[in-house]
């Protein structure tokens, strides 16, 4: 008689599973190998018909998984089976190429085993094994299946009539019982036991049943069932080896001769041209089990593409949108940053952060950059320039064609540019003019109608974001978001440049806002920009020469000053207490200091202002309290502010001494004016002795 071949299983992966098995890696997984269980499913051997012959061409013998595989409890489609495995990702093609592939198979061979013997369940005859390295900077996958089966020594046998049509022996009626039976159940049984009755009706029962289901029923009445994922006419599919294994080590003294049912029908033939596909078939095996409970041999180790033994690759870039991968690009740097580094730092507070840059120059350039280094999503540009010819080698968001023709509007060219470096980004530009105390607006409804709107744009730009970048020229830009951002409770971040030296510092928050933190000590009011100021911004631009009238720092200054004004971001959002983050103390002498004090962000520190010195190399770190006449965020402004709304911005505008009045700082100077006339001054040497 012939020895019965079998059809292996052939792995059916998605392209979903590579992406679920990226963001395990990245988000869970990190640094682990450890197993991590899986489902696979397969379904009833199916054949497609050749349009030139006309003959039946069968289709592999798939087991599929994709990024359902991943999940607990998951139930494949109606029909299908389902099959557990366990998935072994490694760190380094090294490890993947080195691992001792014998000791992982037995290990899966012998589980299957242990099962069968402990529990005499079917559930897991069909486990697998997949083992894979993932290069995720070229989005290749290294794999390698294998579907453990169990060697029968000696080998089963095929009766002389081979494997015959089903419906040559069971009617149309019990074909359709059969299938209506399996439809039945709440999860689809690989494996199950038929039994005819005198009635003509079929029997059904799940193979665990085998004693008492076949009890005083004699061989020719029983068919043992199994789901075949073979289309082939002659060679049954994998699933059928374990079942075999599984009777005789279970029933070794009535199972040496078989009636066997592959089942391939996915549903009833409605048509007469369409057939029943299932095949039925009686298998042999000679000898007798002397230990049923040794483990047989087994083999399974998936053939490669070549036909020989070894992984196999998925390379999913060149199918993969360019944009989807830019953006999981731009994220794997970011997140293996808690690999072993930070496992504690929210990723999603910062890329969720919306920040708008007021300035689109070289301070606006680099931060933006930077921004996009720690995968923030919104990034909106503000600025009323134009692009020059100065501007590209300084600014790294404008090249020579943006200047001609007039030159490109600065915030608009920038955010294009942005979205040309990762299409990914939501980048806007808007050309908007900040209006700035100590610049009146002209007289006339249009030039008033016209700072008033743009004083609403901002407003609104203001409000539609959660920190601000105020990366102008001039002092007096400043004002206007200083007041906003403080009263609307915003992050506000500022950086300004010298020639070289700078200055990076975040705005305190609102004192009515001030409340206790998250280590129960009350909040301590910081500063704004103007709080060390005793006069009101002032024009500064009018009457300069060339040098003042352009930005003259040392080159490498601004991207210092802008990666410090981002870091310093990064380090706020992270911190428990947001805007409200204390500062860490100034330098002392003191043994009495707590060096861990104001260290709560998962990124250290969050200072205060950090000035730095680029001709000492030297960056110091400052804090500055909250001044109640501060032109910029002081209650009496903001409080204005709120009230009056534009009538009170326009007099800031239009009245150099408005602020100062409003503030109380035009009394600091009768004040220090009456000190000085008290002074009781003397002549030198008028009370010195004489010897």
């Amino acid at each position: 008689m012939p020895i019965v071949q079998f059809t292996p299983f052939s792995s059916l992966v998605q392209p979903s599973l590579w992406h679920k098995l990226t963001d395990l890696k990245i988000d869970v997984l990190k640094l682990s190998d450890a197993a991590v269980p899986i489902s696979g499913s397969y379904s009833t051997g199916r054949t497609i018909k050749d349009r030139e012959t006309g003959q039946e061409i069968a289709l592999p013998c798939n087991l599929t998984v994709g990024s359902e595989s991943f999940e607990e409890g998951h139930k494949p489609p109606h029909g299908a089976v389902a099959a557990i495995g366990t998935l072994k990702n490694y760190n380094t093609i090294e490890e993947f190429k080195a691992a001792d592939k014998t000791a992982l198979f037995n290990q899966e061979a012998q589980a299957i085993w242990d099962h069968i013997i402990a529990t005499r369940s079917t559930e897991q005859l069909n486990r697998f094994l997949l083992i894979t390295f993932a290069d995720l900077k070229k989005y290749k996958y290294y794999y390698w299946f294998a579907f453990p089966a169990f060697v029968s020594k000696p080998a089963w046998e095929i009766g002389e009539e081979g494997w015959r049509e089903a419906s040559e022996e069971l009617d149309t009626t019990q074909l359709s019982s059969i299938h209506t039976q399996l439809r039945a159940q709440a999860n689809s049984l690989p494996y199950f036991l038929l039994r005819k009755e005198k009635s003509g009706e079929i029997a059904f029962a799940p193979v665990e049943a085998y004693e008492t289901f076949y009890a005083s029923v004699a061989p020719e009445e029983q068919i043992i069932g199994f789901v075949d994922p073979s289309a082939d006419p002659t060679n049954p599919g994998w699933p059928l080896r374990n079942l075999l294994a599984y009777l005789r080590a279970l029933y070794p003294n009535t199972t040496s001769k078989l009636r066997v049912l592959r089942w391939r029908n996915s549903e009833i033939p409605h048509t007469p041209n369409t057939l029943w596909k299932s095949q039925i078939g009686v298998l042999h095996v000679s000898g007798e089990v002397t230990d049923a409970t040794a483990r047989p041999s087994a083999v399974g180790w998936e053939k490669n593409p070549h036909g020989k033994l070894g992984p196999r690759v998925a390379d999913l870039a060149p199918m993969m949108d360019p944009t989807r991968l830019a953006a999981q690009a731009v994220d794997l740097n970011l997140k293996l940053m808690r690999w072993r580094i930070l496992p504690s730092l929210d990723l999603d507070k910062i890329s969720s952060t919306k920040c708008l840059l007021l300035g689109a120059g070289t301070l606006g350039c680099y931060v933006a950059r930077a921004l996009m280094g720690w995968g923030v999503r919104t990034i909106t540009l503000v600025d009323s320039g134009k692009v020059s010819f100065s501007n590209p080698v300084r600014q790294p968001l404008f090249e020579f064609a943006d200047c001609l023709d007039g030159g490109k509007p600065k915030a608009e060219c920038a955010a294009e540019a942005l979205k040309r470096i990762f299409p990914g980004i939501n980048a806007t530009g808007h050309t908007l003019a900040i209006p700035m105390p100590g610049h009146p607006i002209p007289p006339g409804a249009a030039s008033i109608a016209q700072a008033k709107a743009d004083v609403a744009k901002l407003e609104q730009l203001i409000d539609e974001h959660d920190a601000v970048f105020l990366l102008m020229d001039s002092r007096e830009s400043r004002w206007l978001p200083t007041v906003i951002g403080a009263a609307k409770g915003k992050i506000v971040l500022n950086a300004a440049l010298g020639f070289d030296t700078f200055l990076v510092m975040r705005h305190g928050a609102r004192a009515s806002s001030l409340s206790t933190g998250k280590d129960g000590k009350p909040h301590q009011r910081l500063g704004c920009y103007y709080c060390n100021d005793i006069v009101a911004p002032a024009d500064s631009l009018t009457d300069r020469t060339l040098d003042q009238m352009c930005t003259v720092t040392r080159p490498g200054l601004a991207p210092t000053a802008a990666a410090t004004a981002v870091e310093l971001l990064s380090s706020l959002v992270q911190h428990p207490d947001g805007v409200f983050a204390p500062p860490p103390p100034p330098n002392t002498n003191s043994s009495n200091s707590d060096p861990e004090e104001g260290v709560n962000s998962v990124l250290g520190q969050v200072p205060h202002q950090l000035r730095g010195f680029l001709n000492q190399f030297k960056t110091m770190p400052l804090v500055g309290a909250g001044y109640d006449k501060c032109t910029g965020c002081s209650e009496t402004v903001l409080k204005a502010y709120e009230t009056e709304g534009f009538s009170m911005l326009l007099q800031a505008f239009n009245d150099a001494k408005y602020l100062e009045t409003l503030t109380g700082l035009d009394k600091l100077y009768d004040e220090g004016d009456a000190l000085l006339e008290n002074v009781d001054w003397h002549e030198e040497g008028e009370d010195e002795d004489d010897f």
